[in-house]
């Protein structure tokens, strides 16, 4: 299916077996290639932690609404993404 979205506060059957613990990688942390699995993981319970699931197989990227100098330049500002 290309897209779909998982109600995971229904009792199904389904979401009885993504209560199952296993294991959710986090974004945005530091690669540390000797410590991957005990920093980069964690176990998860999906019902317990997300309301619903949306799966799509294509996406696109956003654009301002408006389109600034800021946005027009070929490199990004040094403070990026942060803004400090």
């Amino acid at each position: 299916m290309p897209r779909f979205w998982l109600d995971l506060q229904e009792q199904t059957e389904t979401n009885i077996l993504l209560a199952k613990k296993r294991l959710e990688r986090a974004i945005g942390v530091i690669y540390r290639a000797g410590s991957e699995r005990g920093s980069h993981y964690f176990a998860a319970r999906l019902p317990q932690q997300f309301d619903a699931v949306i799966h799509l197989d294509e996406t696109q990227a956003l654009e301002p609404l408006e389109r600034t100098s800021h946005w027009e330049g070929e490199e990004l500002p040094e403070t990026y993404p942060s803004a400090l």
